[in-house]
């Protein structure tokens, strides 16, 4: 009897001796005009220099870059964020000044960006923790439009090992705006979507279980052609049917689209859900060695991100700019968060 005992409390504890298990926190956040001081010859960023009707200048942009280091570190709680994908940023100095001469620099983030053809200059980033993800490859992908006269920012495409051994592949985006109205640009957001998913497919092709986070300002909800049906990316209530294929792709945001009361963005009174994280079947599953927590997903609404909305009442995200009125703040938007584990063999 003491040896059958034995047995059964061996095995209650073969699975903490044979694997252990360490968050894996992934971040997305538009930060709205994180533009440097200086002129770029070839982009439009007027509206940011000493000598705009903002006065941007170096004070301005230091108290910007220590903003959004703060909300950085402060998203990791007990740890700091693995990665975070960040959007409206103007160019590969910024990166660098944020993560060498800002309150980041002791996170010991290092990044990649694109360089895109984007009229005003922004661009999309990926930081990362080297310890957490090692970078394999990264590249850009740029959006055919029928419009040669049409810009955009590229899609980020990152490829990294994570401690488990698995390959991540990530992809960062920020879509065609919705200037002009939602329905007349919306076939420039269809088009990124159709960008978004031939890459997909082509990993799937090289890897039947691919590891796939897709993450950025979609500038569409989650029901909208572009990301529902075009790129297909469907909802997840914490079950996976028995009939889904491997290469579906699931939008761990989409509930919140029917939240009125919670977005990642609020325009005219009503909060959107523009930033979202899409993941593959692979992510979801219980047998995977790097999976999403119970825990996950989140909107990241601290207190000190908002600020009263005096014209529809509620809160509001505070911006570095309301209007003309310089706000000291953050961002028009607010980050999102998901959380995974990897899982270590001992």
């Amino acid at each position: 009897m003491k040896q059958i005992r034995i047995i059964f409390l061996l095995i209650l504890l073969l699975p903490t001796i044979t694997f252990a298990q360490e968050k894996f926190r992934v971040m997305f956040y538009n930060v709205e005009n994180l533009f440097d001081t200086e002129k770029d010859p070839h982009k439009n960023d007027n509206e940011f220099l000493p000598t705009s009707k903002k006065h941007w200048d170096k004070k301005k942009y230091n108290q910007k870059l220590t903003n959004i280091a703060k909300v950085i570190s402060s998203a990791g709680e007990w740890d700091i964020p693995a990665l975070v994908g960040l959007c409206e940023v103007e160019n590969e100095r910024v990166m660098k000044d944020l993560t060498q001469y800002s309150p980041l620099k002791s996170q010991s983030y290092k990044f990649v960006i694109t360089d895109s053809e984007d009229a005003r200059g922004i661009d999309v980033a990926l930081l990362y923790q080297p310890d957490q993800f090692k970078l394999i490859s990264y590249c850009s992908y740029k959006i055919p439009f029928k419009s040669k006269q049409k810009t955009s920012r590229d899609i980020l495409y990152v490829s990294g090992k994570i401690k488990s051994g698995d390959t991540l592949d990530i992809f960062v985006c920020h879509y065609p705006s919705r200037r002009g109205g939602e329905k007349s640009s919306e076939p420039d957001r269809i088009r990124a979507s159709e960008v978004l998913r031939q890459k997909t497919d082509s990993l799937y092709m090289l890897r039947k279980q691919s590891n796939i986070i897709i993450m950025g300002d979609f500038n569409d909800e989650p029901s909208n052609i572009s990301i529902y049906n075009t790129l297909s990316a469907k909802p997840y209530n914490n079950k996976l049917s028995k009939d889904s294929k491997q290469l579906e792709l699931y939008n761990l945001f989409y509930h919140f689209e029917k939240k009125e009361m919670k977005g990642s963005h609020k325009y005219q009174g009503h909060w959107g859900m523009l930033d979202q994280v899409i993941v593959s079947r692979r992510l979801l599953e219980r047998s995977s060695s790097f999976r999403i927590t119970n825990e996950s997903p989140k909107i990241y609404d601290p207190e000190f991100l908002l600020t009263e909305d005096k014209s529809h009442g509620g809160k509001r995200p505070k911006r570095t700019f309301f209007g003309m009125q310089y706000e000291a703040g953050f961002s028009d938007h607010l980050p999102v968060i998901t959380d995974f584990y990897v899982y270590l063999k001992n």
